[in-house]
């Protein structure tokens, strides 16, 4: 068993945060250490391809696991944020020009690993005047192209300060799953996700279901920040009213002591109850467990989520 330690020389741009406690973690959050032939054998086809991936840069518990089966979630457009999130492990400062060369190479990965379902995200980039939605464009396109037979998640930023033909050229590319994370409840926004706006993104949401009602859309949230149950069950409301279909539901792990705290561990039953909820207020697929992140299982989820909506068209 382990615990995933973060260096904080990672983040200067929260040196002059107090130190947060960092609570003990239960027992239903602790996982083994990656050590397996197929963890090995995804490392070295990232690293060959020279690609980052959300997996390392946000200290994922599920990396073993998911490494271990060939699969990771690409990040693109390099591995520094524009924005300073206090909940999230992702350096902080002034990107690098993109790599136009980059979609080419996530295709490459796809296709070496055989993977029949890949998520792509990617940092803030608020420098870009697009957000980078061409370059999330050009490698859905890279992908397709190398590996037709393959289902796309992308899981994107907000493009908040972007024209609207941002969001537009991202759809106009055709991805199976647009995610877009709320990541909490709108009063913990300020102290949280202060770069970001709620209804925003809520409204970022909606407008893909309008540009594509055919395209599956996808958004999450962690708990353990300091919510209460009935701004999480509030939360799935507005998630609805803006259509979206699958929700997920993780426990938030606070990467270093600089980071926002854990208000709490919420417990595996709790969970659960979410999830009855979830589906109780009309979404097609709902995970909720703590180790619960966007990407995790999210091949088979898609499945599930696809046959959920054929069933549903079948009940009309």
């Amino acid at each position: 068993m382990r615990d995933i330690k973060i260096p904080q020389e990672r983040h200067p741009e929260k040196a002059h945060r107090p130190d947060q406690a960092q609570p003990k973690k239960p027992a239903w959050i602790r996982v083994k250490a990656p050590t397996s032939t197929g963890y090995k054998e995804t490392r070295e086809i990232l690293k060959t391809n020279k690609l980052v991936t959300v997996c390392e840069e946000a200290g994922c518990p599920n990396v073993g696991e998911c490494w271990s089966q060939g699969h990771a979630t690409m990040m693109i457009m390099g591995d520094i944020c524009t924005r300073g999130c206090s909940f999230c492990n992702i350096a902080t400062g002034k990107p690098s020009q993109l790599d136009q060369f980059e979609p080419g190479r996530v295709a490459h990965a796809v296709q070496t690993l055989g993977l029949n379902h890949v998520v792509v995200t990617s940092v803030d980039r608020d420098d870009l005047d697009d957000g980078g939605a061409e370059h999330f464009a050009q490698t859905i396109r890279a992908i397709r192209h190398r590996s037709p037979g393959t289902t796309i998640e992308i899981l994107t930023p907000d493009f908040l300060k972007c024209p609207p033909a941002a969001l537009e050229k991202v759809v106009e590319a055709r991805p199976d799953v647009f995610n877009h994370n709320l990541e909490t409840v709108p009063g913990l926004y300020p102290s949280v996700r202060p770069g970001a706006r709620y209804f925003h993104s809520l409204r970022l949401l909606q407008r893909v279901k309008e540009l594509d009602p055919a395209m599956f859309t996808k958004s999450g949230i962690m708990v353990g920040l300091g919510e209460d149950r009935q701004a999480v069950l509030q939360i799935m409301d507005d998630m609805r009213a803006a259509d979206v279909d699958f929700l997920t539901i993780g426990q938030y792990l606070q990467p270093t002591p600089k980071h926002h705290r854990v208000d709490r561990f919420v417990t595996p039953e709790e969970f659960k109850a979410y999830e009855t909820s979830a589906y109780g207020k009309g979404f097609l697929m709902v995970s909720a467990t703590p180790l619960t992140r966007s990407s995790y299982h999210a091949g088979d989820d898609f499945a599930r989520l696809r046959a959920a909506r054929l069933e549903k068209l079948g009940r009309a």
